[in-house]
């Protein structure tokens, strides 16, 4: 019996659809040319469906043109510190607050600046701007005279270059930082004006304080009327569950938490049919996982030594009573070295190296939503329990977590 075309067509063009939301979901900024460009190409076929979709359900907005597609997504947690910027180059060692100022400074002198720049003129220009007394005032300062700060300079500059917001011409960073040369750079004035993604300029907004700052930055109109409470409402939770890897019903308000189990079977729904992610449903909150693997710039478990400790001590944190300290992660990490270091790297197993890889296994489990840090140490959450060894068990809503043996990445 053969299929009748129009249900093949219907077929390829929801595939489609949902390549081209996955892409945006995985690289809210993609050019038309480089290596997403049959991704770009995707997005901008389907353009009006995903521009509705996600003001819609979302909020997000989505610009796209013949250069550019730009999902302008907005965090569901304002202030969550656990995906930070990363060196695209060097070990993917997460930016620090000094080169977060650099990357705004740099963005401010590239939007001032020619169509070309060299890395040099625009590290003079950061130093004049970075005199301004209210950076001062809290600290900061640069004169590109020492290697760190150069460093960090060049750390941004191939952040920009991964946006596509720069192109190198000649010249490397590595020349610049040790003061042997210079790097000339063509700026792609289209994506860098859609970098920003708020829904207010910056200079009009008024508070003092950082969670006040971004609040305003992203604020809806009044919601003046059930109907535009009801859909901040449902924004904010699609955000969340597309966004983050667990959402917890103990970090909702009790709005949150009310509309959510009124409507959760339509907002899992409505993700799974656009973006393919299937809904894990547990007592303790909703998990929209990925069959594919691809929608996620940290996973668990991950191939690597690294990864293999970081899978040890997840079970060790999921048998535990209580909190457990770094100390005595450390300490677990030295006793489970006796046991499996002749599988890690040989760095791995160095005298000392104990602190570092126990900080980037608690990084990783905090970024998952598996575990949080506390003034006492590490304290496991709900969903670390699929990675306990133990036997697996059917739970009742409202039961305790039980460990199991379910090892996907959430």
């Amino acid at each position: 019996m053969t299929t009748p075309l129009a249900e093949v067509l219907d077929g390829q063009h929801a595939a489609d659809l949902r390549r081209a939301a996955r892409a945006l979901l995985g690289q809210p900024l993609l050019l038309a040319r480089g290596r997403y460009a049959d991704e770009f190409r995707l997005v901008r076929r389907h353009a009006s469906e995903l521009r509705e979709w996600f003001d819609r359900n979302t909020g997000w907005a989505l610009q796209v043109d013949a250069e550019a597609a730009r999902l302008r997504k907005v965090p569901g947690v304002l202030t969550d510190p656990t995906h930070p910027a990363r060196d695209a180059t060097r070990g993917a060692t997460p930016f620090t607050r000094r080169r977060y100022v650099l990357l705004c400074l740099a963005l401010a002198a590239l939007e001032r600046g020619e169509k070309q720049i060299a890395l040099g003129r625009l590290a003079d220009q950061i130093v004049l701007d970075a005199a301004d007394p209210r950076l001062t005032e809290a600290g900061i300062s640069f004169a590109m005279e020492r290697r760190d700060e150069r460093l960090d300079l060049a750390a941004v500059v191939r952040l920009l270059l991964a946006l596509g917001v720069l192109r190198r011409v000649a010249g490397e960073e590595e020349a610049y930082v040790s003061g042997a040369g210079d790097a000339l750079y063509d700026v792609e004035r289209r994506v860098l004006a859609g970098l920003l993604a708020t829904r207010r300029g910056p200079s009009t907004v008024r508070a003092d304080n950082l969670d006040d700052r971004l609040a305003e930055l992203v604020a809806e109109t009044a919601l003046d009327s059930d109907e535009l409470r009801f859909r901040a409402m449902r924004r904010a939770l699609t955000r969340r569950l597309l966004d983050d890897p667990v959402v917890y019903y103990d970090e909702l308000t009790d709005a949150e938490l009310s509309y959510l189990t009124r409507q959760r079977g339509f907002l899992t729904a409505r993700i799974s049919q656009l973006t393919g992610l299937v809904a894990e449903v547990r007592a303790e909150g909703i998990a929209m996982v990925d069959p594919d693997d691809d929608l996620t710039d940290v996973r668990m478990p991950e191939q690597g030594t690294h990864g293999h400790i970081t899978l040890l001590l997840a079970e060790h944190l999921a048998a535990a009573d209580g909190p457990v300290t770094l100390d005595a992660l450390a300490l677990r990490v030295r006793e489970l070295a006796a046991e499996h270091g002749g599988f890690w790297s040989k760095s791995a197993r160095e005298p000392g190296m104990e602190t570092e890889l126990v900080e980037q296994a608690v990084s990783r489990l905090t970024a998952l939503g598996l575990a949080s840090r506390t003034y006492q140490g590490m304290v496991a959450r709900p969903a670390l329990a699929r990675y306990a060894v133990g036997e697996t068990v059917i739970r009742e809503p409202g039961s305790a977590p039980v460990p199991s043996q379910r090892k996907a990445a959430p």
